[in-house]
């Protein structure tokens, strides 16, 4: 298969290259400069320099392939209207086609909002942030397309060990012997997955444009922000403590997105554990993360 795939440099994107390329499928990608073409050609697909933001530029070529994928945001105030001309554009595009275009689209574990002891599965009524509700308009609108048959993941928080992902910041911190710093309360609970785990469930949904609707990936339902830093900082040998800072710090200085990592959250994948038979590879992030660092280390 040909699959075109916007945000191929990025934590999932870069999983999800990977992943079609071991599978022999022809990866398109677009990209927007030199950079990203290396690091594309690197990864084994064929870069289609464009940008996000103007995709009359790129949408026949994406819907001329076998499916596209969408793991691409910008996170400036601007991305949910630069999603929406992406994804209007592709529609369009689509409509004139005789035969629908299999679309994998990605949404998130924060559209849920907070689900405290309750395990969010695909039934549960979307209540995101105001920052990210934009996704619930376009998945719907993407599920509507007649000539789009669309699967929406809604990963839960992803982590990896090149740039690490939502992990980031404590690797960052505990690498340099500095606290971790904590948004909320340290009790908050991830859902996570790993990229690879991830990248799997994106390509298994583009071998089967039977399946479409919502599908949760998630391999550990929910993980105190707490258990997290701690792991990361034993590892490294840094202070354990970590520096807790309230909400309204974090989003005062990050953003509106901040809000996000401060929600309480479990989540299921049973709905795509018995559509896809899928089941993760790696369910354990300490023990992954402890690994990793240790062989970063010698």
């Amino acid at each position: 298969m040909q699959v075109f795939i916007l945000g191929g440099t990025g934590t999932i994107g870069t999983a999800v290259v990977a992943e079609l390329v071991s599978r022999n499928h022809q990866v398109l990608a677009l990209s927007r400069s030199e950079k990203s073409d290396e690091l594309l050609i690197s990864a084994g697909a064929t870069p289609f320099r464009g940008n996000l933001t103007e995709p009359d530029s790129w949408a026949d070529a994406a819907v001329s392939s076998d499916a596209i994928i969408q793991a691409a945001a910008t996170f400036g105030e601007d991305m949910g209207d630069v999603d929406a001309k992406a994804m209007k554009a592709l529609t369009q595009a689509a409509a004139t086609r005789s035969d629908p275009t299999r679309l994998i689209y990605t949404g998130g574990c924060w559209l849920y909002g907070e689900t405290g002891d309750e395990i969010a599965t695909e039934d549960r009524p979307f209540n995101p942030l105001p920052a990210f509700s934009w996704m619930v308009a376009h998945a719907q609108m993407l599920l509507d397309a007649p000539q789009l048959r669309t699967a929406v993941v809604h990963p839960a928080m992803v982590y990896d060990m090149r740039d690490g992902g939502v992990f980031y910041r404590f690797l960052s911190a505990a690498k340099n012997g500095q606290r971790t710093e904590i948004w909320g309360s340290k009790a908050t609970r991830w859902p996570l997955i790993e990229s690879s785990d991830l990248a799997r469930v994106y390509c298994d949904l583009v071998e089967r444009s039977d399946l479409v609707g919502f599908f949760n990936a998630v391999s550990e339902e929910g993980v105190t922000v707490g258990r997290i830093a701690s792991v990361i900082s034993e590892a490294y040998g840094s202070p354990t403590e970590p520096m807790i800072r309230t909400v309204d710090e974090a989003v005062k200085e990050n953003g509106a997105w901040a809000k996000g990592p401060t929600l309480d959250q479990q989540m299921s994948a049973r709905k795509l554990q018995s559509a896809i038979d899928w089941q993760p590879q790696i369910t354990d992030f300490a023990e992954q993360t402890t690994h990793w660092i240790s062989d970063i280390q010698t």
